[in-house]
């Protein structure tokens, strides 16, 4: 049966429609480069993080997080709310940090380092403090295996799947099937893993379950683009089993939090300067000072 719905014919040449895109149209452009000047914000602590509490920016966040929780107060930061969808991210000082216009980015004061790209972040800040990357050449092996894997595939599982499942301004059937069918693979693929092994490369806790855990564990918990019962999340007992240990730790709660502008008043703190903004300054605290 023929279908009755136009085939879309590319040009000969591409043009950019500006409007296009649906409701992250704004954040994406054809071109590099600052739109305006601006000077990015810094503060006292020697990690300056200029993010938004997308799950890329989770990872490090809850890095830090982790980091602190085991004493290492080197890690103390300042973490600055980055508007993507105002385009903060095309300012001149946030291309100086990252050249590539996306969150997170990192700026080390101790080391004059700029550092962009999560999983750059991540492997920046375990070897800068020697913690949650193994000393042992196979096993810090197998744990980039899964830090580099993730960087790999969550594109697929957010540019591809989250984006036509959940914010393209038309339904298509045709990348909807397809990325679904790549997503619900990876997710075998790490319930395969995380059947033989505690955590993601072995048994010890390590960057690759802090980088996968904001992708991977809020969509195999039904946190994630509305889609659980439409990917049988449920399924995959031993990636779940995963997701809800890591979410029961203290560090992971708060860093999962930070520079978060969506959800439950309760867990959003716009910015992280002190470690006493968990307390004093979410969403709903700020909320129920300005009632008084």
């Amino acid at each position: 049966m023929m279908s009755n719905t136009k085939q879309y014919e590319p040009p000969r040449v591409w043009t950019w429609d500006a409007e296009n895109g649906g409701e992250w149209a704004k954040t994406n452009r054809p071109i590099a480069g600052a739109t305006h000047k601006a000077t990015l914000p810094r503060g006292k602590h020697p990690l300056q993080i200029y993010s938004l509490g997308t799950p890329n920016g989770q990872k490090v966040t809850i890095m830090a997080e982790e980091l602190l929780a085991i004493g290492e107060t080197g890690a103390e930061y300042d973490a600055h709310l980055i508007r993507i969808g105002d385009g903060e991210q095309f300012s001149s000082g946030f291309v100086e940090v990252n050249p590539n216009s996306k969150i997170p980015a990192l700026f080390d004061t101790d080391t004059g380092s700029r550092v962009f790209e999560s999983g750059s972040i991540l492997l920046y800040l375990a070897e800068k403090f020697g913690h949650f990357l193994p000393k042992d050449a196979a096993a810090r092996t197998e744990v980039l295996n899964w830090l580099f894997w993730l960087q790999g595939s969550a594109p697929y599982l957010g540019g591809g799947f989250g984006h036509f499942y959940a914010y393209a301004p038309e339904k298509f059937e045709y990348p909807i099937n397809r990325f679904t069918m790549e997503v619900k693979r990876q997710m075998d693929v790490l319930d395969r893993e995380l059947a033989e092994h505690r955590y993601l490369g072995g048994d010890e806790y390590s960057i690759a379950d802090i980088a996968t855990w904001p992708w991977y564990g809020n969509l195999v918990l039904g946190e994630a683009y509305g889609a659980g019962e439409f990917l049988q999340v449920e399924s995959y007992k031993n990636l779940r089993r995963w997701a809800k240990e890591i979410l029961e730790r203290p560090a992971v709660q708060r860093g999962r939090i930070v520079n978060r502008t969506s959800g439950e008043p309760s867990e959003q703190l716009h910015e992280r300067h002190d470690a006493s903004d968990f307390d004093l300054k979410t969403q709903d605290k700020l909320a129920t000072e300005t009632t008084v």
